[in-house]
């Protein structure tokens, strides 16, 4: 009768080759794994992460770019998204810095609060801030109340005419600059303007496609004018003097378009309306 030493010996020898093979296999997956995970250069997580955390300022009033679970309070969309992929890749935790309007970002820009942001693309904010090429592209539109006179963009900017519009906005600063005769009325928040307008009788608001249209559901009697009278160029940015960190987030977001990470993103938000940039030419 063999003993019980004996079959261990037996079971031993049998199955060592297996488990030599097994642990090759699994060494090998963790080491593709790793390769297949790009770390960021150390110079660039000191531009992009100073303090050791990732400070991604959030504007929660752009719907297209993010917006909080309904149930949990959890940030969700493509910025955020954007955010936890960058923060994996330079090893840093993510810490959220929750913002209600674009011109507050920029504000935040002074006391050194954040890191990356996302804004969009302008030319006065460009002198403090290093972007990216676009990302994704958002439509500028207008609402009137349902009998306005004003039944097309060229017809906005007029004597007498009164446009809502967020302090500190993309639509702000544009308008700033193309409107000659219309007035600007400013609200603190880009979801405030609709009810400025209401209060305070204003003659038109403008603002993201799709926030107008929410408006619009939600308050009777207004419309939207047809087309666009901006196109927003949607970007990430770093504070000017991060050179490094810069050109990171300018590979890091041609990557993230190239790859379908931007556009899956914008699905499983069910984000309509904003379309993935085109690749930046070099």
């Amino acid at each position: 009768m063999t003993s019980c030493a004996t079959r261990r010996r037996r079971l031993f020898r049998t199955t060592q080759p297996v488990l030599r093979v097994v642990s090759a296999c699994c060494l090998g997956a963790l080491c593709t794994a790793c390769a297949l995970q790009p770390i960021a250069p150390s110079g660039v997580v000191t531009d992009l992460a100073p303090s050791g955390r990732l400070r991604a300022a959030i504007n929660f009033g752009n719907p297209v770019l993010a917006s909080k679970d309904s149930t949990t309070g959890e940030a969700q969309g493509v910025s955020v998204d954007l955010s936890r992929e960058l923060a994996k890749r330079l090893g840093v935790p993510l810490e959220i810095v929750p913002y209600t309007a674009a011109g507050q970002v920029v504000e935040g820009l002074k006391s050194g609060a954040w890191d990356i942001a996302y804004l969009a693309i302008d030319p006065a904010r460009a002198v403090d801030i290093s972007y990216t090429a676009p990302y994704v592209v958002i439509e500028g539109v207008y609402l009137v109340p349902q009998a306005s006179s004003i039944r097309s963009n060229a017809d906005v900017d007029r004597d007498g005419v009164r446009v809502a519009a967020s302090k500190g906005s993309a639509y702000d600063l544009f308008l700033s600059r193309e409107l000659k005769r219309a007035t600007i009325v400013r609200a603190p928040t880009s979801q405030a303007v609709t009810d400025l307008l209401v209060a305070q009788n204003l003659d038109v608001a403008a603002g993201v496609k799709q926030q107008l249209e929410a408006d619009a559901k939600r308050i009777s009697g207004l419309r939207l004018l047809e087309g666009r009278f901006m196109v927003i160029n949607q970007a990430m940015g770093t504070p000017k003097g991060r050179d490094a960190g810069a050109r990171y987030l300018g590979e890091f977001i041609e990557e993230m378009k190239a790859s379908g990470f931007v556009a899956r993103s914008l699905a499983r938000h069910a984000i309509e309306g904003a379309t993935v940039a085109p690749r930046a030419l070099r």
